[in-house]
């Protein structure tokens, strides 16, 4: 029996991310967690875990939180964890778990959930929209610049590491090819889907209002959609907290209601109930937009990244093309006189279940097993 580590950047949140978390841990029970930092109260779904391993950082009281301050430890941290023990490790990242060192012996797949943003694809956004928590800081670009050029030179290094390499989309395949001059393969991550006895209760909805479901974040571009809807006068709910919650708060119409974090149940009301999700930004994938499809809701879509692989245009949803008011606005009104089918909504959905995740993931893995006989 292989004895198996899986090393993720941060266990503090949940999201889609910690979805293929759990989805690793039903594959493989016994597996023990690396990370830099543990916040058993942000991430209690990680107590299923039999072992969480932590970094030095756990020592730190305020690092939990505030994760945007240790970019430049993570070359360290990640570097200072032994696997020697572990026949195979699997490292879950958009940053710097994919710079574990392993002995030759041992088999490491990367399971990227896109090359880090803020030194790759995305480098000039957070440039020019640096974290709220650094607006205290003078000359915030000045002084990291140098540090950004350091971590992408290590992160070049850090990516040729893992023996495999598996993107979660077309578009982070893309960037991994573009960034890292190395080949991968796509495993769509798992996504939780309507259960099959909500059909009738769904029939029954009325379905009233637009959606968005996002990190009230600057890149997720809910700007874009208030200012359409409050153009509009159309009826926009709006789930999810972030460092711009307060001021998209405040540049919205009384037809927008912001709902914060709700639960799953909540969730489900809130999808039921909806027209069409709106989904404003580039998504590496986008699982929300599936979790939509699910509940036979259709989306609209900014046409770039992960969408193009989880949507499918006049089916189970459209595209604008421009991150502009008059593209989103656009689309809004060709949706309005479009017709989608539940059932067309419902069977794309179920491609991207966890069931097939696992099946994908543990052949894969086998497949490696095999060619190196361990």
């Amino acid at each position: 029996m292989q004895k198996v580590a899986i090393v993720y950047d941060r266990v503090n949140k949940w999201g889609g991310a910690e979805r293929v978390l759990l989805a690793l841990h039903e594959i493989y029970p016994k597996a023990v967690l690396f990370t830099s930092v543990y916040d058993s109260a942000g991430a209690p779904w990680a107590r299923v875990f039999p072992e969480i391993k932590t970094s030095f950082l756990q020592k730190l009281p305020f690092v939990k939180s505030n994760h945007e301050f240790l970019g430049a430890l993570m070359p360290i941290v990640f570097e200072s964890f032994d696997f020697s023990g572990f026949d195979i490790v699997i490292s879950v990242t958009s940053e710097a778990a994919k710079g574990i060192i392993t002995k030759p012996g041992t088999l490491h797949i990367c399971y990227c959930l896109t090359p880090t943003r803020y030194l790759w694809s995305s480098r000039k956004f957070y440039f020019d929209n640096p974290p709220s928590k650094f607006d205290f800081i003078p000359f915030f670009n000045f002084f990291s610049k140098p540090l950004i050029e350091y971590l992408r030179g290590w992160d070049k290094v850090a990516s040729q590491r893992p023996d495999r390499m598996i993107a979660i989309s077309t578009e982070v395949r893309r960037r991994i090819t573009k960034f890292y001059q190395r080949d991968s393969e796509i495993i769509f991550p798992p996504v939780s889907l309507a259960s099959e006895s909500r059909s009738e209760k769904e029939a029954k909805k009325d379905k009233g209002y637009f959606l968005i479901v996002n990190r009230l974040i600057p890149y997720k571009k809910v700007d874009l959609a208030i200012k359409v809807f409050n153009k509009l006068k159309l009826p926009l709910y709006i789930v999810g907290t972030g460092s711009e919650e307060f001021k998209l708060k405040l540049m919205s119409g009384k037809n927008i209601k912001f709902f914060g974090q709700v639960s799953d149940s909540q969730l489900e009301e809130l999808y039921m109930g909806a027209k069409a999700l709106i989904m404003p930004q580039k998504e590496d994938f986008g699982i929300v937009s599936l979790e939509a499809q699910s509940y036979g809701v259709p989306v609209i879509a900014y046409g770039k990244g992960g969408a193009l692989d989880t949507v499918i245009s006049g089916k189970t949803g459209l595209f604008f093309n421009r991150q502009t008011v008059e593209s989103l606005e656009a689309a809004i009104t060709e949706f309005e006189n479009t017709k989608f089918k539940a059932d067309n909504l419902k069977t794309n959905a179920k491609r991207f279940s966890k069931e097939i995740f696992k099946k994908e993931f543990a052949r894969i893995v086998e497949n490696d097993i095999k060619q190196r006989g361990l």
